[in-house]
């Protein structure tokens, strides 16, 4: 079995509402791009990466000379071959390997009639928890438009009502952190048996991040997670707070793996299959963890249902996943797969059964969200379509109006 093709399809999935978060905004849709790896005897795997648009699927598709032939179970060969030396000091292909390397996972469990996790060493779970993930969001078709703390625990509530959700997450960083503050202990009232967790995407100082943590310090926290940037800004933090820290963002390759465990930089790391490279290379990044008796989590990237799958698998397989999971799944209003979404059962999703990722790609839908997303186009992840002359900085006094609610008509552009 190699590989014969490669395709590439960009596709725009509509959210419920425009998510809002420290480092911009979600402008009312995900952008991502699906791969399709075909073998020489017709078998299809998938996998997914964020972003979309003619020079990702280029980029994706000028890999087909680096692996025509090539066996999709010999994974660690083609890590090598994609991702080695030379491409990792001058055209990191972290991400483009996760996708490839999904639907080679994908394509060799189909032909083998074994899950994505049995090659990985098999699963102790059949479900895996996830958080309920909140946003601040703006006004879309009626929907949205949260910024209070009554508004934001009325749509945790929603959540929970819907999905079962028993940890809550909020995406905080949008507002100065006195909101932030406010917003965790009305969730906490409302939901007094249910644990918490605070996410500024790393947008403010060290002592800022101190003064968040000791005024949130007595509500039922699970982590405290990026509010600075920086393994020595998170160090510090640590030091100074008594909630364990987590990351998603200083903390995504085995060279800050290492740095992080050598000096007690943060307590938990959230694996993402894509950020680091691939499913294979996010398990093997939780071993290590394990080895040193740190926690791990599962973090999300605005996947659709592909990745999620691939997280459902990585969470099957890691003993110490210590936490409910991520996701922005709830946030779409369809997915690409067959049958729809994933179902949220009591707060979890089950690791799917089938062969390989055990998803299977709709291809009418993959084809109207392809012309979806030539419609609607990409959109800067790091702009906020209500704040034009706004940009990120790290770290930032945070304010945003509240009176703001609807986001503004604003053009599709690339992004």
């Amino acid at each position: 079995m190699g590989i014969a093709d490669i395709k590439a399809t960009t596709v725009a999935v509509p959210l419920e509402a425009p998510l809002r978060h420290g480092a911009g905004a979600h402008w009312g849709r995900f952008v991502r791009t699906v791969v399709e790896v075909i073998d020489d005897e017709g078998r299809s795997g998938f996998g997914e990466l964020g972003g979309g648009g003619e020079s990702a699927e280029a980029a994706v598709l000028a890999l087909l000379p680096y692996l025509k032939g090539h066996d999709p179970l010999q994974l660690e060969q083609m890590r090598w071959k994609i991702m080695g030396p030379t491409a990792s000091l001058y055209n990191n292909r972290m991400q483009l390997h996760a996708a490839i390397e999904m639907a080679c996972i994908d394509l060799a469990g189909k032909r083998l009639g074994i899950r994505a996790c049995d090659l990985l060493g098999g699963s102790i779970r059949d479900e895996v928890e996830f958080a309920s993930y909140l946003f601040y969001r703006y006004e879309q078709d009626g929907r949205g438009g949260e910024t209070s703390p009554a508004e934001i625990v009325d749509h945790a509530r929603d959540l929970k009502q819907k999905h079962g959700f028993r940890v809550h997450k909020l995406k905080g960083g949008h507002f100065e952190p006195d909101r932030d503050i406010e917003v965790m202990f009305a969730l906490a009232e409302a939901f007094p048996e249910d644990r918490l967790r605070l996410d500024p995407n790393a947008v403010w100082s060290v002592e800022q991040s101190i003064r968040v943590a000791k005024a949130i310090e007595s509500l039922n926290n699970d982590y405290f997670e990026d509010p600075t940037w920086g393994l020595e800004g998170m160090r510090r933090v640590r030091e100074a707070i008594n909630i364990p820290t987590a990351t998603n963002t200083v903390v995504v390759n085995f060279e800050q793996l290492a740095q992080s465990i050598l000096h007690n930089c943060v307590d938990v790391v959230l694996l993402d299959t894509t950020f680091w490279g691939g499913l294979r290379q996010a398990h093997k990044a939780g071993t290590v963890l394990e080895t040193f008796q740190y926690s791990a989590a599962v973090h999300s990237s605005g996947e659709l249902g592909i990745q999620l799958a691939s997280m459902l698998h990585l969470g099957a397989a890691l003993p110490n996943l210590n936490f409910a999971a991520d996701a922005h799944y709830h946030h779409l209003t369809d997915d690409i797969l067959v049958g729809g979404k994933l179902p949220y059962v009591d707060g979890k999703i089950a690791v799917p059964t089938g062969p390989g990722l055990g998803v299977e790609v709709d291809r009418d839908k993959l084809a109207r969200y392809a012309e979806y997303f030539k419609e609607v186009g990409g959109y800067p992840y790091d702009r906020d379509p209500a704040r034009p002359d706004w940009y990120s900085i790290i770290p930032e006094f945070r304010y945003a109006d509240p009176k703001v609610k609807a986001m503004p008509h604003t053009e599709g552009g690339q992004g």
